[in-house]
C-alpha cells in the first residue's frame, strides 16, 4: 500500500468520524508542515499557531476531500494559505533565510575545513550574499516566493508544488526558472559574473 493510500483510508475513517484517524495525520504531517510554515513564518510560537490553524481548517473541511490530490498536497496548500493570510493580517510579507546556525557547521564532517574558510573577508561575502538573497526573494511576488521555496529549499517535486499551488505544471517551471533568474540578476554585480551567465 502506497503512502497516499494509506493517508486516503485515514482521511476516510476521519471523515466517518474516527478522531484517532484524523490525529495519525496530524503527528504524521504536523513536523513536516511546520517546517513549510517556517520558512515563511520566523517566529516558532506563530508557527506553531497558523500550524494548528491550518488542522483545524483542514479538519473542518475534510468532508469536502475527495482525494483528487494526495492529502499533503492537500493540506500544504492549507497551510500555505493560512500562513500567507495571517501574514497579510499582520501587515508583513513572507521572509525567507539562508543563515545557518554556526553550531549546525559543528555536526558537518569537513566542519575544520568549513571554518578554516571564514576568513573575514569570506564572512563579509557569505553575509552580503545571503542578504542579497534575502532581499530578492523577499522582492518577488508571492507566487514566484512561494514556488521558488518549494522547490528550492522544501525540495518537492514539480507535480507536488502544482499541485500545491493549484496550477499547471508548465506554470510552475516557468514560476521557478522567473525567480532564479531575479535572483542570479540581484547576485551578478556581487559576483561578478557575465550577464549571460547565472552564477
Amino acid at each position: 500500500m502506497s503512502e497516499r493510500e494509506a493517508d486516503q483510508l485515514l482521511v476516510e475513517r476521519a471523515q466517518g468520524g474516527d478522531q484517532h484517524a484524523f490525529d495519525q495525520l496530524v503527528s504524521k504531517y504536523q513536523r513536516k508542515l511546520g517546517r513549510l510554515l517556517a520558512r515563511f513564518i520566523r517566529d516558532p510560537a506563530e508557527v506553531e499557531d497558523v500550524s494548528q490553524e491550518a488542522f483545524l481548517k483542514a479538519y473542518r473541511a475534510l468532508p469536502a476531500f475527495r482525494g483528487e490530490s494526495a492529502f499533503y498536497t492537500w493540506l500544504y496548500r492549507i497551510g500555505i494559505n493560512t500562513a500567507n493570510n495571517y501574514l497579510v493580517s499582520q501587515g508583513r510579507r513572507a521572509p525567507t533565510s539562508t543563515g545557518y546556525d554556526a553550531e549546525e557547521a559543528e555536526g558537518f564532517e569537513d566542519a575544520s575545513r568549513l571554518r578554516d574558510i571564514n576568513t573575514p573577508e569570506s564572512l563579509l561575502l557569505s553575509k552580503q550574499i545571503g542578504q542579497t538573497v534575502n532581499a530578492a526573494m523577499d522582492a518577488l511576488s508571492e507566487d514566484l516566493r512561494t514556488a521558488i521555496v518549494l522547490r528550492e529549499i522544501d525540495g518537492l517535486s514539480y507535480e507536488e508544488i502544482a499541485g500545491m499551488m493549484n496550477c499547471p505544471i508548465g506554470t510552475v517551471r516557468s514560476r521557478i526558472f522567473r525567480a532564479r533568474e531575479a535572483v542570479a540578476a540581484s547576485l551578478r554585480p556581487l559576483l561578478d559574473t557575465a550577464p549571460d551567465r547565472r552564477w
